[in-house]
């Protein structure tokens, strides 16, 4: 089968590699049938995930068709469409029991395109498959379902949920890419007073509009004056980090108000400095956290019923014979003006 090898910064193949098996009875073999490319992927191949390993296939985010299943697998069969999650879930450790799958303890966690082979391929191999796939209700389309392998329950847990947005919140998300945007949508769960959303490409800010944010800035813009000019002097309530770099991490930290929350959200492949001493007298509170998919079902059912639109995620669509040009593309979004890019078989 093909599939997009990982083999060092900046190198990757689309080659053929040995078809999956069922190796422990909890596994199922899914032929994909979508996949997207996520900015983890490309933080990856920039060199800045370095636990994986050369000859790796890369990819967390797809759906498919369950060709085989293990003999202790109860909850999928042959034949079913599913959703892969980006998270795996042993269900036994104390954290899984906690709902922390994204910490499990027994082989679960961040797996998938990380530190087993992933899901931008023919076909793939998911262990712990009762607790790692959904199955996908009527009506749903593959292109739609893959927004909700990672970036709308990642934007969701690690950015609303941890950033505590509330009714009547000022929220500042840094960053309009995929997981800046599936913020906008996350953070309109709960009735923001108004969404600021933040970044350089133009085209960016406009689809920040589309989905729902009330203003939008450059970093060009004072954006800290700003944000106190429309909250009285005082700041936003809760600030999402989406993008991964520290002057975005700075920016975040430096527009949230006293007795406010920063969510960071990005994936960091650098250090970057927290400044005690100005926020030791804030009461300012900052999380960190990877998804841990607990939320995937809820976020299905919204899809399902209508409640959930991300229609306007993907711009771009590639067949499987055409991964290389995805990723040229992905790479590129101030010149292709790409969010997410679906891989389709034909």
């Amino acid at each position: 089968m093909k599939a997009l090898v990982y083999y060092g910064p900046g190198k990757r193949a689309w080659e053929d590699v040995p078809d999956p098996e069922v190796i422990d009875p909890e596994d199922a073999v899914v032929r994909v049938d979508a996949f997207t490319i996520c900015g983890t992927d490309l933080h990856i191949l920039r060199g800045d995930v370095p636990e994986v390993q050369p000859g790796r296939v890369l990819g967390h985010e797809a759906v498919g068709t369950v060709t085989s299943v293990g003999a202790g697998v109860r909850t999928v069969r042959a034949g079913d469409r599913v959703l892969m999650s980006c998270i795996s879930s042993c269900g036994r450790c104390r954290f899984c029991r906690e709902g922390r799958y994204g910490q499990c303890l027994g082989g679960g966690g961040w797996q998938l395109g990380h530190l087993i082979d992933g899901v931008q391929a023919d076909a793939v191999r998911i262990p712990f498959a009762d607790g790692s796939v959904h199955v996908l209700p009527d009506g749903v389309s593959d292109e739609a379902a893959l927004m909700l392998a990672d970036i709308l329950p990642t934007s969701y847990e690690v950015g609303a949920l941890n950033g505590g947005v509330r009714p009547g919140d000022t929220v500042v998300i840094v960053g309009a890419g995929p997981i800046g945007l599936a913020a906008v949508l996350s953070v309109g769960l709960y009735s923001p007073l108004q969404t600021i959303v933040v970044d350089p490409v133009e085209s960016r800010r406009a689809a920040a509009t589309a989905f729902g944010a009330d203003r939008v800035l450059s970093p060009d813009d004072d954006v800290a004056a700003v944000v106190r000019e429309l909250t009285g002097g005082l700041g936003a309530d809760v600030a999402i980090e989406a993008v991964g770099i520290p002057a975005t991490f700075d920016m975040a930290v430096d527009v949230v108000r006293p007795g406010g929350r920063v969510a960071n959200v990005g994936v960091h492949g650098k250090p970057t400095t927290l400044h005690l001493e100005d926020l030791w007298i804030k009461d300012v509170t900052i999380t960190t956290g990877l998804v841990d998919t607990t939320s995937t079902p809820m976020l299905l059912s919204m899809l399902q019923a209508g409640r959930l639109d991300v229609s306007r995620m993907v711009t771009h669509r590639f067949g499987f014979d055409e991964v290389p040009q995805a990723y040229d593309l992905f790479d590129d979004p101030v010149g292709s003006g790409a969010l997410k890019v679906a891989v389709l078989r034909g």
